[in-house]
């Protein structure tokens, strides 16, 4: 690497973290990507910085997530529920799998959409070979159907549904636009703008 990349990195590094501070000063957080242990263990210490910071202030989330490790992602769902910091939650791009779910968890009235944003939701999977017992097997089985029946009512009590039409829509991928996840109930608007605080 010559002189001037290592330069241009440490000044993108430096303006990255600077711009990440100026966001967290502003309450507005990211996930942006696979949900994962080390994304929910990064929104996880925001939510809670921002909530020692200033209780009960209003915090943004915006989200672009093709879903990922369910675990991880109600670890994030749990944390928006127990603080007294009203989370609005915003889809920009596409909040899918497990990231509808979180778009979904938003405060009611406070969830919101961009233009092109997709939502999608359906049942969890397990990915990968499995090698176990059929002991074993069984017991992950249940697990998930489990953790389906869960994420199921986490969004029909999101959406204003019975459960039973999401263990029906969720059998299948299930893709929605902004106008039509609107109508769903998963968010309650369209985004026109984005505003931030004016800088004094």
């Amino acid at each position: 690497m010559s002189e001037t990349e290592k330069i241009t990195e440490v000044i993108e590094e430096l303006t990255g973290s600077k711009i990440s501070k100026k966001f967290i000063d502003h309450r507005k957080i990211f996930l942006w990507g696979a949900v994962t242990d080390e994304s929910a263990k990064d929104i996880v210490g925001k939510l809670l910085y921002l909530e020692m910071a200033d209780p009960g202030k209003e915090i943004t989330f915006y989200i672009n997530s093709p879903g990922g490790v369910v675990t991880s992602g109600l670890t994030i769902y749990d944390t928006m529920k127990m603080i007294s910091s009203p989370v609005h939650t915003v889809c920009m791009g596409l909040a899918a799998s497990m990231g509808s779910v979180l778009l979904a968890a938003g405060v009611k009235g406070k969830r919101t959409i961009w233009p092109n944003g997709k939502v999608m939701i359906h049942q969890p999977s397990i990915g990968g070979q499995i090698v176990a017992p059929a002991t074993d097997l069984k017991i992950q089985a249940e697990e998930i159907l489990k953790t389906r029946a869960r994420l199921n009512q986490i969004l029909a009590d999101a959406c204003g549904h019975p459960v039973e039409k999401l263990e029906e829509d969720t059998d299948r991928d299930y893709y929605m636009d902004a106008e039509e996840a609107i109508k769903y109930g998963i968010v309650d608007s369209l985004a026109t703008k984005i505003e931030f605080p004016k800088q004094n």
